[in-house]
């Protein structure tokens, strides 16, 4: 069990920051307004989610850079550049959101002032990644994904009907009715989200990196097959934990607030304490210390996928194993996304709206990225021998197509 936990490390984080506070939102709104009929989603994106996260990892690690920097050698900035600005934006949006749903969760839990919460979950978001050395780091995020396990306990809380439950997900009553439509859209870009690509591939870097300073010798070729098995197994793992998370919230929203009415679920704060009447004092606080969990993972993940892009960008050093003398572009970066995301929950702006329009750019990004990752992992002259395989060239075709149709059913929707 040791040795598994040891070789899981970006694959895992990257899956466990998915179910971030504003996916958890997202999954139980899917639950609360229509039950267990949206199950089927995450057995559906599964595999799209570790195609594309596959490629993502194997571009960072064969490569020894960023994606962000390897876009730089094959595509003009003119093309890059606003696909980086994007992702920043949509990022900072996204912390703001998740720094409010802790602070939310917190408060229906402790009482007491929800911004001075937010400022200081930020605060210790930030101060975690400049000051702790990046392999201590990782542990903590280790640790802080069994908090998703909160959700694992919230069903057995509940009362489910099993049966029910694997009728709906294998045969589902999928409507084309327009807001069961724009929610799985919501579903679909939640789970494949840009922020991700970045995060696996600048942690496989850094991963490799950290290796070479260990081992002080050139990788060898049988070297580089064993690692990449191990990213896969990581990444298949880490991915499958993420929807299995996710199913769990649906799950449980659907067999508490939809079985009782209660549809109309805007936050995951919200979720929590519409819980609390129906299945009582242990499952509201198990779903609020899980919205907590997740939001610790979830924030320096956002914020750190953005500083790797920005950097390499800039062409400055990007790594968490830097101390803040050797990157100060790299922190300054995760620092000013934090805290606009702090300041942004001062703001007074809607967070639901937020949360939207940070679903709609997200959307307008990832289309072009994982194209622009699809083509790059084929290129010889970037991977070399280690170009993907027909069976990934599928896989992330596939979701790439999934995820252009999806923007335009949201982009038709919204207008």
């Amino acid at each position: 069990m040791r040795n598994l936990t040891r070789k899981l490390g970006p694959g895992l984080i990257t899956g466990a920051a998915d179910d971030d506070p504003s996916g958890i939102a997202t999954y139980s709104q899917a639950g609360a307004q229509y039950g267990f009929g949206v199950l089927w989603t995450m057995l559906f994106t599964y595999p799209l989610m570790v195609g594309i996260q596959l490629v993502s990892a194997r571009i960072g690690y064969v490569t020894g850079r960023g994606l962000a920097a390897n876009m730089l050698k094959v595509y003009p900035r003119i093309l890059t550049y606003p696909l980086v600005l994007l992702l920043l934006v949509a990022n900072t949006i996204n912390i703001s959101a998740d720094l409010a749903a802790m602070a939310d969760a917190l408060k229906l839990v402790a009482g007491g002032p929800r911004h001075l919460y937010a400022v200081a979950f930020g605060m210790g978001c930030l101060l975690l990644q400049i000051f702790i050395a990046y392999e201590r780091y990782v542990r903590v995020l280790k640790w802080l994904t069994l908090s998703l396990f909160a959700y694992v306990g919230t069903v057995f809380a509940s009362n489910v009907h099993w049966n029910t439950v694997i009728v709906d997900t294998l045969l589902p009553n999928i409507t084309f009715h327009s807001g069961y439509i724009v929610l799985i859209v919501g579903i679909f870009g939640t789970t494949i989200s840009p922020y991700l690509f970045f995060w696996q591939a600048g942690q496989e870097v850094e991963d490799k990196r950290a290796d070479e300073a260990k081992s002080k010798k050139n990788e060898t070729h049988a070297y580089a097959i064993k690692h990449l098995n191990r990213i896969k197994w990581d990444t298949i793992i880490g991915m499958g934990f993420s929807n299995l998370i996710a199913f769990f919230i649906i799950l449980t929203t659907a067999a508490t607030l939809y079985t009782h009415g209660l549809h109309d679920i805007q936050t995951s704060a919200q979720a929590a304490e519409a819980l609390r009447p129906i299945a009582g004092d242990f499952a509201f606080l198990l779903f609020a210390a899980g919205i907590i969990g997740t939001g610790l993972l979830a924030v320096p993940v956002l914020a750190g996928s953005a500083a790797y892009a920005v950097a390499e960008l800039l062409h400055k050093p990007a790594s968490l194993n830097l101390k803040l003398n050797a990157a100060k572009d790299f922190y300054a970066i995760i620092a000013i996304s934090t805290l606009l995301g702090v300041i942004l929950d001062f703001s007074g702006v809607d967070p639901i709206k937020a949360l939207l329009w940070s679903a709609v750019t997200n959307g307008i990004v990832a289309v072009p990225l994982m194209a622009a990752l699809m083509h790059m992992a084929t290129k010889k002259e970037l991977m070399g021998k280690f170009v993907i395989s027909r069976k990934m060239k599928l896989l992330g075709w596939i979701a790439t197509t999934v995820m252009m149709l999806s923007v335009l059913i949201l982009a038709i929707s919204i207008l």
